[in-house]
């Protein structure tokens, strides 16, 4: 099975000029955690977290109504391609501990794969699902 056949297509992106406040808006609206953010021709760019938001830009004080997503994003976002088998990326998201995988052709943003569409899917293992949840909530010796 290929990630193409569960991915969501529905992705909320916001351009990587937004301010971390409309971000942290869209977040809000949309009840969702992170933030894929494109540049004006649909490049994947980076991503924004809640935690992004706190640690980047609360704590350090800075006012969320200037300070820019592309201040505050991460880049390097680990990604896939629809064609990506789906058993692939689950192992992905478990050796990275991401719950949510974007899905780029030619860098651009086309889907995101979570940990929630795996487990709705029937073809994918309820064992894959809970080996690959179990390893993303494992804390890393580093933390």
């Amino acid at each position: 099975m290929k990630v193409q056949e569960c991915m969501s297509k529905d992705v909320i992106s916001a351009p990587d000029n937004s301010n971390v406040y409309g971000i942290a808006r869209l977040m809000n609206d949309n009840h969702i955690g992170s933030i894929l953010i494109c540049n004006h021709q649909n490049d994947l760019v980076g991503m924004v977290t809640d935690r992004d938001i706190v640690l980047r830009c609360v704590a350090c004080e800075k006012d969320t109504k200037k300070t820019k997503a592309i201040d505050i994003m991460s880049e390097n976002v680990v990604t896939v391609t629809p064609e990506t088998q789906i058993c692939d990326a689950t192992k992905i998201m478990a050796e990275q501990q991401i719950r949510r995988l974007p899905v780029t052709e030619n860098n651009k943003l086309v889907g995101v794969i979570s940990i929630g569409d795996l487990a709705i899917e029937n073809d994918v293992s309820g064992q894959e699902v809970g080996y690959t949840m179990e390893c993303i909530c494992h804390k890393s010796k580093n933390e």
